[in-house]
């Protein structure tokens, strides 16, 4: 054979290869979660799953450190197809009404009464109602029970909170919830925390253990109150249109791995709920158990709001809480 011959083929094949590199899908996911987050690691489970079977048609890549953007960042990239898949939470019910319901104190128990609501409520209205506004829920997964940080003093009671400065997402049932409990929220990026924590900017936040944890607030914090007052899920969400236009194959395999890393998410969030409240605690902030009892009857006034706020809501509350053990 002449040289000519297999020099010419040697560069059909590297066009063949770069060719099929050029076309292998890039789906980048961004999230907010630090190194050591619960998000990391959901996030991280779901690109190995998929990974694993995509092959050579498409590679999940995963960002995290709001390296993408931030939360409502991230919504509007979606939208225009510059990421494939976000991880939000408690920012959905500024995206849909309906979400707001998951905003309510104390309405989730656990995580096996959330699987009960997922499948009771997930495709009759979370989902229709997130489809309107061009988004696509394609898995059910976590962020956490949240508890409050802070510097001033324990939180046993709602009246603790009388004045405290105390960082929010940015939604607006936390925020009047807090109100109402006598705080001052102050809706920020969860990026900007540590640095409003540091600088004294804000007294105090609320989140799960594991972005407590991996963001480090326990190094500006001097208090952590176990109030469990809110769980958030967290929503694996794409673009309803862009996703629509991956090829078929290419979907299933997202969607399927979607539904499959919630066992690994819950677990993971099980475990880390005793690991680090123990980190915590070395860590040197003084822990304290809230007075879940108090909180639950001062609840009482956002559930009645809420439950006027839009045509359905006081149903979502009531399916919800029927699925409530001992219901």
């Amino acid at each position: 054979m002449k040289l000519s011959t297999v020099m010419a083929g040697a560069a059909l094949s590297a066009v063949l290869a770069t060719t099929a590199m050029a076309e292998k899908l890039e789906l980048k996911f961004g999230h907010v979660g630090a190194p050591g987050s619960l998000f990391e690691a959901s996030a991280n489970e779901f690109a190995r799953c998929a990974n694993a079977a995509l092959g050579d048609k498409a590679e999940v890549q995963t960002f995290g450190s709001s390296q993408l953007g931030k939360d409502s960042e991230l919504l509007k990239r979606l939208k225009l197809g510059q990421v494939t898949f976000s991880l939000p939470s408690s920012v959905m019910s500024s995206v849909a009404d309906e979400f707001g319901v998951f905003e309510m104190p104390y309405i989730i128990s656990d995580r096996d009464h959330m699987r009960r609501v997922q499948a009771a409520i997930l495709e009759s209205k979370l989902q229709p109602a997130v489809k309107a506004k061009g988004y696509r829920i394609i898995g059910v997964w976590e962020n956490g029970f949240r508890h409050i940080t802070n510097n001033k003093h324990p939180i046993n009671v709602p009246a603790d909170l009388q004045g405290i400065k105390l960082r929010t997402p940015k939604g607006a049932w936390r925020v009047k919830m807090f109100k109402l409990y006598g705080a001052n929220p102050t809706p920020m990026a969860f990026s900007e925390v540590f640095t409003a924590l540091q600088t004294g900017v804000i007294d105090g936040q609320e989140n799960p253990y594991a972005q407590i944890w991996s963001a480090k607030f326990q190094e500006v914090q001097k208090y952590l109150s176990i109030t469990g007052h809110v769980y958030t899920p967290g929503y694996l969400l794409v673009s309803d249109k862009h996703f629509a236009a991956l090829p078929q194959d290419v979907q299933d395999v997202l969607t399927t791995c979607g539904s499959e890393t919630q066992d690994y998410v819950y677990d993971t969030a099980a475990k880390l709920e005793v690991e680090l409240l123990s980190n915590l605690k070395e860590g040197g902030i003084e822990v304290n158990e809230a007075d879940k009892a108090a909180f639950i009857e001062a609840s009482a006034p956002v559930y009645e709001e809420f439950g006027t706020s839009f045509d359905g809501a006081q149903d979502l509350v009531d399916t919800i809480r029927s699925l409530a053990k001992g219901s």
